[in-house]
């Protein structure tokens, strides 16, 4: 059988253990004033894997994980092609400029 805590308006506390089905209490034992049930939070401790984040589903992130690397890797790849290219396509257009105007004189 549980046990549950009541207060009344007096201040006074004191349990009264009694079934579930049973009727709440009304009036404190001590004064005859009306009373509440006094609520509490529970204690509960997550014992075992798969409650935290790292925990659930650890294949699946590092699938994810994987793709997200080889993404980045291709994209910084293509990056650096297009800017060598872009780098070379200039080097080679200064250098016909050059030539032009070096002829020119």
């Amino acid at each position: 059988m549980p046990i549950y805590e009541y207060r009344c308006e007096n201040g006074h506390l004191f349990e009264v253990m009694q079934r579930i089905t049973a009727d709440p209490v009304t009036v404190c034992e001590t004064c005859a004033a009306p009373v509440q049930r006094v609520f509490h939070p529970v204690a509960v401790h997550f014992k075992g894997s798969g409650f935290y984040n790292t925990d659930y589903g650890t294949s699946k992130r590092k699938r994810e994980e994987a793709a997200k690397k080889d993404g980045d890797k291709a994209k910084s790849t293509k990056d650096s092609a297009k800017s060598s290219s872009s780098d070379s396509a200039s080097s080679s257009s200064s250098s016909k400029s050059s030539s032009s105007s070096g002829s020119a004189d």
